[in-house]
């Protein structure tokens, strides 16, 4: 039963931290490198991810210097970001390129927080699912008594109330920083 309680924090360890790489891959009117993640580069008729073809610096908040490993990639990373369709348009200056962040606007920054919602609420559903297999994993328990198994049920759901009340606070932070002026 241990082991059962043990794997299900841990699965819902994981689903927090699915979360967080998701919001940070929303930006918040800063620069941020997360916001490149997805992005792939067609270099010499190979996708490759743009952290591996460049280096990514933040000289300011609102920019991003990417500046490429082998300056021949430098057009086709840019063509990779602008079609990447991320709302900031790339400005190449040969060697390297730069992305102004713009400051956001009111509607976007509640379109933001409308996302970010999405996603904690999202986390809330990986966890009870992760709740329902260890629920049933216990049900099939059986070498242990009936209090026993609702013993493990209220651990599970203490567990789960643990990491609702995470997302909340994780969702409660990334909300002031998105409505931050």
């Amino acid at each position: 039963m241990d082991e059962i309680l043990s794997e299900t924090e841990r699965k819902m360890e994981a689903a927090i931290e699915n979360m967080e790489k998701r919001f940070a891959n929303v930006r918040a009117g800063r620069a941020n490198p997360a916001i490149l993640d997805g992005i792939v580069v067609s270099y010499y008729g190979t996708d490759t991810p743009l952290k591996s073809l460049a280096t990514i610096s933040i000289p300011e908040a609102r920019q991003l210097i990417i500046k490429p490993f082998d300056k021949s990639a430098t057009a086709e990373i840019e063509r990779a970001i602008f079609e990447a369709n991320i709302g900031l348009t790339p400005n190449n200056l040969g060697d390297h390129i730069v992305l102004n962040i713009p400051a956001l606007t009111e509607e976007t920054r509640k379109d933001y927080v409308k996302q970010v919602k999405q996603i904690a609420e999202e986390g809330k559903i990986a966890l009870r699912n992760v709740r329902q297999d260890a629920n049933n994993d216990v049900k099939k328990l059986e070498d242990i008594t009936e209090d026993d198994k609702k013993d493990a049920s209220l651990d599970i759901q203490e567990l789960i109330n643990k990491y609702n009340k995470k997302i909340d606070e994780l969702l409660k932070i990334k909300e002031d920083e998105l409505l931050q002026v």
